[in-house]
């Protein structure tokens, strides 16, 4: 019998073979990189940049995937229209909950339980609504009444497009509600202070804009994470004022539900949106000047930036948003009754 070696060429389709079978095993190891859009409102730029960097290395190193997240930023309300009309949006970290309910109303994009898919009403971060004046405060701005005074400028955006500005709003209204004992003077006072607005931008960010860059206004209404972010930025120039009484803002996050299904990403964003809840995310949330809602160590580590303000609920004060909105914001509501444009 013979015993014949392999030949040279029969080694090399075996190398041959082998690296191809381990090129082809590759493949299927590396997952398909993904891409998410988060649809969020004006004053979560700075937040989502460094949030977005964190997930992006943690779901890597969990599961070997790349995934890319793109962002686009706007008034609330404005947000929720974009992806009723079309917007691909994979997760809507909106300005308030009633922007996310619309979004359920119309299309049912969002299921209509979603804000028991998360912990704390599917509101990872609070915030509340403040005062920034400029340095030195030398209209001597004190608390929300001041407001109304014929010397001064505010600066606020639309609360017909700008989540944000519905806080404003509904803050103004409480404080004079409660000060000076019906919604009829409440009424009227927030048709001073609306009165003494020289321009509505459409949301915070552009107010902050109108009010920073542009030299516009006394006073700016704002997020309390914008104004501190504005001190940051300008630390020369702004000052805060925290009024005596404010509400306790409660932005909301979701899985678009209808697009996730469409494009194979459900898995993704809803890990996305429960990165928010871990240490990591919440620790992210109050360096950029949002009040963790969950971690007990991240509210410890950033209590004492926040100033302290007696804060209402918009279910105590005006019975949820559905109910507020109807009445203060819908066409012929409160807003619509008092402003008149300029």
């Amino acid at each position: 019998m013979v015993n014949r070696k392999p030949s040279r060429r029969f080694f090399t389709a075996l190398a041959l073979t082998t690296v191809l079978a381990g090129a082809s095993l590759s493949a299927i190891a590396q997952p398909k990189p993904v891409e998410l859009l988060n649809v969020s409102y004006d004053p979560t730029r700075e937040l989502y940049v460094e949030f977005n960097a964190a997930f992006t290395r943690y779901w890597k190193a969990k599961t070997g995937q790349d995934v890319t997240i793109k962002q686009s930023h706007g008034g609330s309300g404005k947000q929720a229209r974009s992806i009723i009309d079309g917007l691909d949006a994979d997760v809507a970290t909106l300005g308030l909950a009633g922007d996310t309910d619309a979004l359920v109303k119309n299309g049912g994009w969002v299921v209509p339980d979603w804000q028991k898919k998360l912990p704390h009403n599917a509101s990872p971060y609070t915030s509340t609504i403040v005062l920034a004046v400029r340095q030195g405060n030398p209209k001597n701005i004190k608390d929300w009444d001041d407001l109304i005074r014929p010397d001064i400028k505010v600066i606020t955006p639309n609360p017909k497009t700008s989540g944000g500005a519905r806080w404003n709003y509904l803050a103004a209204w409480e404080f004079a509600k409660r000060k000076y004992g019906s919604d009829a003077k409440a009424k009227d006072f927030v048709a001073k202070l609306y009165g003494n607005v020289p321009i509505l931008d459409s949301g915070a960010r552009g107010s902050t804009i109108t009010f920073a860059q542009r030299g516009q206004g006394d006073v700016l209404i704002a997020w309390e994470n914008e104004a501190y972010l504005l001190e940051k930025e300008f630390s020369s120039k702004f000052d805060i004022v925290a009024p005596s009484l404010s509400i306790l803002a409660e932005p909301a996050v979701a899985v678009v539900d209808k697009n996730v299904d469409k494009k194979g990403t459900r898995a993704v964003a809803e890990e996305y949106l429960k990165y928010l809840y871990t240490e990591e995310g919440q620790d992210i949330a109050g360096k950029n000047f949002y009040r963790p809602a969950v971690s007990e160590k991240a509210k410890a580590k950033y209590i004492k930036q926040f100033a302290p303000i007696k804060l209402f609920s918009i279910d105590d004060a005006f019975g949820g948003w559905a109910k507020a909105d109807k009445e203060h914001f819908a066409d012929g509501g409160s807003f619509d009754q008092i402003y008149v444009k300029k």
